[in-house]
This record gives structure tokens, sequence and C-alpha cells, in this order.
């Protein structure tokens, strides 16, 4: 049996390795997946611009990789040929950046003889969960992030359904935005949280996006153009972040939750680097629902979420991927 698996992810500007241990069924127990190493490199080369870079994202991955393994199988206290597969992410994301992982995930397999497993982004995000508890399908699966705003109905291990998904922005990339509008720095997640926690989350009024939609579906270009009039207007930056923050996540949080009515769903995987969010998982809390989270280290972009895709497939007797497989920018994990 397969034992320890190697998760490598350079979708974007983080590179990630990590090293997750199926531990075998015993004592009445199912058994479960146990993170042994997760470590990420976070590129910093991006600040200056307020955004990620491709052709710089993907030369700091391949500056990187070698040294961010050895510090995951360090963690660890496993040797290379401890390892039992690998997995890398093969997309959504850039395909600079994602090649680099992938190629060098596809090659150690191979030089190591053990099989391989290209695995999805958002996959990752949604197990990264699998970290705090074993995941009983069906739940529901919010993915929120720089990149992806996507809710998605869980039906069965493997079988996603698209409920609703941003139809502009992703809520990271508008939190972003409207940081970088404040002159609060970049990433404009935990800059936002920092700014908020000395603002008036009343002093700025937003309107609640998609107000009365029927659907499920996420927009931030009103937040947005919001954000921006009240720049101009002259309202504090700590202001505007608090303001802003508490009009995005009750709109997450109160799209999601009618989802989960509307499905009967009881549970909720919430992921992605949004996750991290202090006033999102206060939110979450006040709901009702049986809200899972990531662990510590596992909301934003890392390999140990990859890991943990690739145990899931294993677990699920699906057969490794074949090693002419290619990243892809644009790869739909559901209709």
């Amino acid at each position: 049996m397969t034992r320890f698996i190697l998760g490598i992810d350079t979708s974007c500007d983080d590179t990630g390795v990590g090293i997750v241990e199926l531990v075998p069924a015993s004592g009445g127990t199912g058994g479960g997946v146990e993170v042994r190493a997760n470590r990420v490199w976070s590129q910093t080369v991006h600040a200056q611009y307020g955004g990620v870079m491709p052709e710089l994202a993907s030369r700091e991955h391949v500056e990187r990789i070698d040294s961010i393994l050895g510090d995951a199988l360090a963690e660890s206290g496993l040797d290379l040929t401890d390892l039992g597969a690998v997995a890398a992410t093969s997309g959504p994301g850039l395909v600079g950046a994602l090649l680099v992982g992938l190629m060098y995930g596809k090659g150690l397999a191979q030089a190591l003889g053990v099989p391989f497993y290209a695995a999805h982004h958002l996959e990752g995000h949604i197990f990264a969960a699998a970290s705090e508890e074993q995941l009983q399908a069906p739940y529901l699966a919010l993915v929120v992030s720089g990149g992806h705003t996507h809710l998605f109905d869980v039906v069965q291990e493997g079988d996603y359904r698209l409920v609703g998904a941003t139809l502009d922005d992703a809520a990271g990339e508008a939190f972003d935005k409207v940081a970088r509008l404040c002159g609060l720095g970049y990433p404009g997640g935990p800059a936002i949280s920092e700014a908020a926690t000395r603002g008036d989350p009343d002093a700025v009024p937003f309107k609640e996006p998609l107000k009365g939609q029927k659907a499920f579906d996420f927009s931030f270009s009103g937040l947005k153009t919001a954000a921006l009039l009240a720049h101009k207007a002259g309202a504090k930056p700590e202001d505007l972040a608090a303001s802003f923050e508490r009009a995005a996540v009750g709109f997450l949080v109160k799209t999601t939750v009618r989802a989960a009515e509307h499905l009967g769903r009881r549970t909720v995987v919430v992921s992605g680097g949004v996750a991290a969010n202090r006033a999102l998982r206060d939110a979450f809390a006040q709901t009702g629902l049986h809200v899972v989270f990531p662990g510590k280290g596992l909301n934003t972009d890392n390999g140990a979420m990859i890991a943990l895709a690739g145990a899931a497939a294993i677990r699920a007797g699906r057969e490794p991927s074949p090693l002419s497989v290619g990243a892809q920018a644009y790869a739909p994990l559901a209709q």
C-alpha cells in the first residue's frame, strides 16, 4: 500500500511542497490521512506591482523548488525513497508557473518509479479540509481565494456540481484591489483585515450585491466601484476596510447559507486564501451549519492540499495520470 504521498503546487506565486501519510484502518477505526509536512515559499517580488507577474513567478518557482522539497523532507523525517506516489497541480493556474511543478513532479515520479497523479487545484482546496476531519459527502464546498470564488455541491467524493460562481472578480482579487486603493499593501486580504480592526464598519454604506437573486452566484464589481467612490469622497482607509470587509463577508456567507438550505446540506467546507479571514470564520460560526475550515497553513495555496487530493485519488482507486498530461490555464472542476 502506498503510504507517503508528495504533493507539489506551483499554480500561482507560492511554491508549495507537502507530504501526507495514508493511515491504515486499525482497531475499529477507518483510517485517514495525516499531514506530515507542508512547506511554502511565498514570493514577495510581486508586491511592488500590486499583483502577480507570471514570468517572475515561474522563475522563482524554478529557483526555489529544490530547497522547498528538501525542507519538506526534513520536516517529515523522510527520504525520497520513502515516497510511494507524487501528485502535482496541472490546472487551473498560470501555465508557466504550473509547468514548473508539473514537470518537476513527473520527473521525480519517473525517477523514483512511483505513480504520478495530476491534481486539480480546486479539488486540492476542497480536500485541504480533510486534514481536520474525515469528510462524508454530500456537503457544500465554498472555494474562495485570489483567483476563485466557486460554490460546489459535493455529491460524493469526486462528483462535483457547480452551484454558483463569481460573475466578475474573485473575492480575494477584490480584497487586493480595495487594499491597493487604500494604500494598505499587498496581499490585500491580511491588509484589509488588519486595518478593519481599527475602522468603523458602519462608516461606508455598501449595497448588497445581486440582492434578490434566485441563483447562488457572486459579484464584487459593485463593491469595488462603491469603494472607489468612497475613497474619492475622503473615507478613511481603516473605515473603508472595515465596511468593505463586512459587506464582502456578509455576501459570501448569506449566499452560501441560502445554497445549503436549498440543497439540504448541513456541512459546508470553506477553503482558499480568504478562508483565513477571521471575520468570515466568525460569521460562519453564527449560521448553525457544521462548517469545516482547513488546518493551519492549508488555506492558501500549498503542496499538502495537493498531496491530500492525491491521497483521495488513491483511496478511490483512480488510475495514475499519464506522464503526457499537460498544464491547463482553464480547467473547470464541474459544470
